[in-house]
């Protein structure tokens, strides 16, 4: 633990290290149908081209959920309640954050993300602006399971957990039913979630936001293997993989994939895959829901669905679940 003795701000490295990398990789290279987890395009390079990504007129699902939450944050504190612990779930840069904590005042601030700089830098610009709210940033992966640290002194305090952008349409609908029923045993009785759900919609919206005219979501997958290379000494072409993004109507997603323009051979750690022609690295699903949907998902997972809010073209829903008890 890394603790500033001039703001209320910690800092836990609880991030898995390089090995995890290594194993996921190879693991996920060595399926028959081949895939990466969408958390590893976070490194430095990754988290600022998702921040570009985040601006482009394409993507609609960062201005529609920011918009959202200027509009409803003060209604959205109301059932919160004032003086809870706000735990945000991959907080990233934390605008949408300070729309919401500008409303709620909560007693603490536990920001939760893999990507290491980023976690640092904004945690403690948050903790400068808010200098009345401990912050308890935690680098971990929270995909999995892991203990909260320094949660005892808020032990009276309401949790709240904060899932905002749509990351949980990331996970798999099994993935986000054991992500969600975690996420209710952290909350505990009594606690909430609030969380953003990307809508179904046109499809042809779906995917120029998920494939851009400039690129840059195409730069942003194509830097995962860029990551490999330079974190796990692999020798991959990146100019011998392009970018692909589609709607997957039956299972309702858009799916991104990497797909080899030839028949290649690539080295990792002293291990060689071979791709063809056509083949592809499946990097990332982003799952839509209707809003019947997801309450239903959360209902399974112990939640109670308490209330949903969407923009006027009902294109994003933030849902209110509170826990029993």
């Amino acid at each position: 633990m890394v603790r500033s003795s001039a703001l209320r701000l910690s800092y836990h490295d609880l991030a898995p290290d390089a090995g995890d990398f290594h194993q996921e990789v190879i693991a996920g290279l060595s399926r028959s149908q081949k895939a990466l987890p969408p958390k590893f395009f976070y490194d430095e390079r990754g988290s600022e081209l998702f921040e570009a990504i985040c601006e482009l007129p394409e993507y609609y699902p960062t201005r529609t959920e920011i918009a959202l939450m200027r509009d409803k944050a003060d209604e959205m504190a109301q059932h919160l309640g004032p003086r809870c612990v706000l735990i945000e779930y991959g907080s990233g840069s934390g605008r949408k954050t300070r729309i919401l904590v500008e409303a709620l005042g909560p007693a603490a601030y536990v920001p939760i993300d893999i990507a290491a700089r980023q976690l640092a830098d904004c945690s403690a610009e948050f903790a400068r602006a808010y200098p009345d709210i401990a912050v308890i940033a935690v680098c971990a992966d929270y995909s999995r399971p892991f203990a909260l640290p320094e949660l005892d002194q808020f032990r009276k305090h309401r949790r709240v957990i904060y899932f905002p952008g749509s990351t949980v349409g990331n996970f798999t609908v099994s993935e986000a039913l054991a992500f969600l029923k975690n996420a209710c045993a952290v909350a505990r009785p009594g606690g909430a979630m609030l969380v953003g759900v990307d809508l179904k919609k046109d499809p042809a919206m779906l995917c120029a936001a998920y494939d851009d005219r400039q690129g840059v979501t195409a730069q942003f997958n194509l830097n995962l293997l860029a990551r490999i290379n330079r974190e796990l000494g692999a020798n991959i072409d990146l100019t011998g993989f392009r970018h692909r993004a589609f709607y997957n109507a039956e299972a309702g997603r858009i799916e991104m994939h990497l797909e080899s323009l030839q028949d290649q051979r690539v080295t990792i750690a002293e291990r060689t895959f071979t791709f063809r022609q056509g083949e592809t690295i499946h990097t990332e699903n982003s799952y839509k829901y209707s809003v019947a949907e997801f309450q239903e998902l959360a209902q399974k997972a112990g939640f109670v669905a308490q209330f949903c809010w969407t923009d006027a073209r009902e294109l994003f829903s933030v849902h209110y679940l509170t826990v029993p008890g």
